[in-house]
């Protein structure tokens, strides 16, 4: 149960009753410089300082403005002597801080990996149940309101009132404690800092309820129905036998006897809006929810550019190349925000727990390691922080990993230096080349297989716990279209955003249209790399200026811009796929299939009925995707760790 609906559901029920190393309090002091701190990703060491035994754990509410308890655990080094002040780690959920356990695992309760590292390192951390869910008060209208985003000022407010605090306060989180890490820094709050968005959404619509405008309709359901589940305090049937013998519900605070105000909390919940709802109640960015009187876009991070930048605060973002969408939320802070950044991107599922690379077996050990993650964050919150001068924001930078060739590197603009577009066509025989087609006319006509997938294992069930693992392609590009080129001459490095142009006609107003990219090595077979999407309805190329920037064509997915198809007449789509960093060997092929329907994660479009598409290549509509292809003669221009 690692995610839900791309805004990760981390109960972790069993994992919290495993048992867990000491911690130990260390203060930090090294010397290093820019590069050094940008390849050696996931490395902090040589530092001293006194040790400690563990933790001290204490759980009450904090009190809101408005009046609403919030319910906090607050997670202290041991042994930390009066006089120290630390600064502090706040962690906002919705999928409950921290579950009640029953005897005999709760005997032997200790804190997790992230817990433990951070408070070794010298950090208090305030783990927190968002208003309207968990052993928190107040209803909850949908994610990310209003109140729940003013909620962070007052959560501030009451932690550098503490004896244990320096003033300084961080926020930090994976999906959707990620996105309320990004959103404290809205409050322009002068105590916090610096903030680590993992995994985390930057636009609502698109990385979550809408991708390429067609409804992620397995998520949302599923999103709301856990959602709803947690909010009732009931234990998914999902967790597994153990968690339900075991877990009891969401962990009351301290002196709650007879669970008299956890049960008040729930209660409230009750009133909670319903987000499967308020996703499948639209079409567009811009329509308004009638029930919640709100748009899905309004909720979304970037929404509130100014304010973020305003705040200045620093940001960490961390993204997956097989997370949903969530490497090109990455991509989108980095271009965007003014702020100062520093932003990794690897080869990983929802969370990062996993290695995701298609070229490596499943069972590959993440890379690096969940500790050494976690190391890393230590060491971007110790800068802004406690003020240590580690180099590690001394410039902008993004680090990522290109797969296949099994390699971490770094740059300071995106895309990286020596990248150019390769323009790759469609031809005859299902061919795929470089060379423009010279035919007057050409086409390939293709019957949707509603039956085609992309699995239950794909980088979108990854947000509900799934590892990532794409099976050999070959039998199903056989109910989709596809073109292949011949064997390349020399490896291939391709970085960045793909573009895909489409030139078809249809039998339907409107559809949905797949486009994976592939390798397909000397044996035959296909190995994934990346894919994106794009509803015909919303295939008009807007000229209005995008909320935030982007390397892709705009599409404004709002109502205005709507543009049916016309049955039998030639219409353009031209869409981004979503970013990568692969290395396509010499000798392998490059393949480019299309679908029109992902039966296991999206929505049928449209929901009956057999279409057929028609895809046009020749000279004057000459459909084909540009490809992002970085020089290997520049590489070692690039930094590598």
């Amino acid at each position: 149960m690692r995610g839900i609906g791309g805004l990760s559901m981390r109960p972790h029920f069993l994992k919290w009753a495993t048992l867990c190393a000491l911690a130990v309090f260390v203060c930090i002091s090294v010397d290093s410089v820019a590069e050094q701190a940008n390849l050696q990703f996931g490395i902090y060491e040589g530092y001293e300082g006194p040790l400690c035994d563990g933790v001290v754990v204490s759980s009450r509410y904090i009190t809101m403005r408005d009046g609403t308890k919030i319910a906090a655990d607050i997670v202290l080094p041991k042994n930390l002597p009066e006089d120290i002040k630390i600064p502090s780690i706040l962690k906002m959920t919705c999928y409950w801080r921290a579950p009640e356990l029953r005897p005999p695992l709760s005997w032997f309760q200790e804190r997790d990996e992230f817990e433990r590292v951070f408070t070794s390192h010298g950090y208090a951390l305030v783990l927190v149940d968002v208003r309207g869910t968990g052993a928190s008060f107040g209803p909850r209208p949908h994610p990310f309101s209003k109140d729940e985003v003013k909620d962070g000022a007052d959560l501030a407010d009451w932690i550098v009132a503490q004896p244990w605090s320096n003033g300084k306060v961080g926020a930090i989180g994976t999906s959707y404690s990620g996105t309320t890490a990004e959103l404290l820094a809205v409050n322009n709050h002068p105590a916090v800092k610096a903030v680590v968005p993992r995994f985390a959404d930057h636009d609502l619509y698109f990385d979550i309820a809408f991708p390429g405008g067609i409804s992620f309709v397995w998520m949302m359901k599923n999103w709301g129905y856990y959602t709803h589940l947690l909010d009732s305090n009931v234990v998914p049937k999902d967790a597994g036998l153990m968690a339900r013998l075991f877990v009891r519900g969401v962990k009351p605070v301290d002196g709650d006897k007879g669970r008299r105000l956890l049960t008040k909390a729930v209660a409230e919940h009750a009133k909670n809006g319903d987000v499967y709802q308020l996703a499948t109640s639209a079409t567009f960015r811009d329509e308004t929810n009638t029930s919640s009187d709100t748009t899905i876009d309004s909720l979304s991070t970037h929404n509130f550019k100014e304010e973020i930048e305003r705040s200045n605060v620093g940001i960490y973002s961390w993204g997956g190349w097989m997370d949903e969408t969530m490497a090109d939320a990455a991509i989108r802070r980095f271009l965007t925000y003014s702020n100062p950044q520093r932003t990794v991107i690897g080869p990983w599922d929802h969370g990062g727990g996993n290695h995701a690379s298609q070229y490596l077996p499943p069972d590959t050990p993440t890379d690096p390691s969940m500790e050494r993650q976690w190391l890393d964050c230590v060491k971007f919150f110790d800068y802004y922080l406690k003020d240590i001068e580690n180099g590690v924001m001394s410039e902008k930078v993004l680090i990522y990993y290109t797969m296949g060739e099994e390699k971490w590197k770094s740059t300071n603009v995106w895309p990286p230096a020596g990248t150019t577009s390769a323009a790759w066509y469609f031809h005859q025989d299902n061919g795929l080349s470089e060379i423009e087609p010279a035919e007057e006319s050409g086409a390939d006509s293709y019957a949707v297989d509603f039956e085609a997938t992309t699995g239950t294992s794909n980088r979108w069930h990854t947000q509900m716990g799934a590892d990532v693992v794409y099976p050999d392609r070959a039998e199903q590009d056989r109910r989709l279209l596809t073109y292949t080129s011949e064997p390349l001459s020399e490896d291939l490095e391709i970085t960045g955003h793909p573009v895909i142009t489409l030139y078809l006609t249809s039998t339907h107003t409107d559809g949905a249209f797949f486009v994976y990219l592939e390798d397909v090595d000397e044996s035959g077979k296909v190995t994934y790399l990346t894919e994106g999407q794009l509803r015909a309805l919303h295939r008009k190329i807007s000229s209005d200026r995008p909320p935030y920037k982007m390397l892709v064509p705009y599409h404004s997915f709002k109502q205005k811009d709507a543009m049916p198809l016309v049955p039998g007449e030639i219409a353009e789509l031209r869409f981004g796929l979503h970013p990568t960093s692969a290395l396509i060997k010499k000798g392998h092929r490059i393949r480019i299939a299309i679908a029109g329907h992902d039966k296991d994660s999206f929505a049928r479009i449209p929901e009956e009925g057999i279409t057929t598409i028609t895809i046009l290549r020749n000279k004057n509509f000459a459909s084909h995707i540009e490809l992002p292809v970085v020089s290997r003669k520049n590489d070692d221009s690039r930094g590598e760790q």
